[in-house]
């Protein structure tokens, strides 16, 4: 029987995965799979879950939300583990799943991944960190880090507006300075998100994005007065395309490799994580990481 690392964040979402455990185990053995699982924990570095990882592992199932995919995804480059990985959508968000068509069922989307083939997908890099959907900076992009665990557990979605919303009552600007092959870039901003997937907080902003053209797509939402800021950040808001904004509001275009400077001590994310600090060297890592379960 072929041996498969279930890597699982108990916290993750509403902590649906602790009843599916066994079903998805079930499945597996179906299949003639050995699970050996691991349950992530604050209290544990997550190297514990690579200590015997070897060839004979066939694949790392991975359950949890996009934050729970890039911690797996750094571990695996810090150990030089190069095995395909799957996705059981679990988070709250789940937006990297949801750019891969993978299913938020739990049982279709174990059935895809056994009866999948390997896929080659990009990922990103900034600095010394992988990220596998979005890195981003400024307004609404540390809300992840901001919300309560417990709050996040128990509102699921809910807990994302409001912190939102708190956020957009209080406006501020930041400047940074971008330098890419395609843009140049030094000014104000409010918001700009480096994107490898298509959504964040399940807004569809990057949908040019595709998971394995060799491109990050940028998007960079320029600081402007009160009254023609307020129609853009309702467009976020409500996901809208932003073709119908320029570039003196917003700019949109892609890359294989961008840095980018900030120094109003400026938080960065990745992935819902805590992020490096800039200056932010981003790249790019194309076919970077196999996947099942996607077409």
């Amino acid at each position: 029987m072929k041996k498969v690392k279930l890597i699982y964040n108990p916290n993750s979402g509403e902590k649906k995965i602790t009843n599916q455990l066994d079903n998805i185990i079930k499945i597996y053995q179906k299949y003639n799979y050995i699970l050996i699982p691991y349950r992530l924990s604050k209290h544990q570095h997550i190297s514990k879950a690579f200590l015997d990882m070897d060839e004979t592992y066939d694949h790392l199932l991975i359950a949890g939300g996009d934050g729970t995919v890039d911690i797996v995804l750094n571990a695996m480059k810090e150990f030089n583990v190069d095995i395909p990985i799957a996705i059981l959508p679990t988070g709250t968000a789940n937006d990297f799943a949801k750019a891969l068509n993978i299913s938020l069922d739990i049982n279709k989307a174990v059935k895809d991944i056994l009866n999948s083939e390997p896929k080659s997908i990009d990922i990103g890099k900034i600095n010394n960190k992988y990220f596998i959907n979005v890195a981003s900076a400024g307004m609404f992009t540390d809300v992840s880090q901001k919300i309560n665990p417990e709050l996040k557990n128990y509102m699921g979605k809910v807990s994302y507006y409001i912190t939102g919303i708190e956020e957009a009552l209080h406006l501020r600007k930041f400047n940074i300075n971008v330098n890419s092959k395609e843009v140049m870039y030094k000014g104000d901003m409010y918001l700009m998100l480096v994107f490898n997937g298509k959504t964040a907080g399940n807004l569809n902003l990057a949908y040019k994005a595709e998971v394995d053209d060799g491109y990050l797509d940028v998007i960079i939402f320029k600081a402007m007065p009160i009254p023609k800021s307020i129609p853009v950040l309702i467009s976020i808001l409500k996901g809208e395309h932003l073709d119908t904004y320029n570039e003196s509001e917003i700019l949109y275009f892609k890359t294989k490799k961008v840095r980018i400077d900030c120094c109003d001590g400026l938080l960065t994310d990745i992935d819902g994580e805590r992020g490096p600090d800039f200056p932010l060297d981003i790249e790019c890592i194309e076919d970077g990481i196999k996947i099942l379960g996607v077409k």
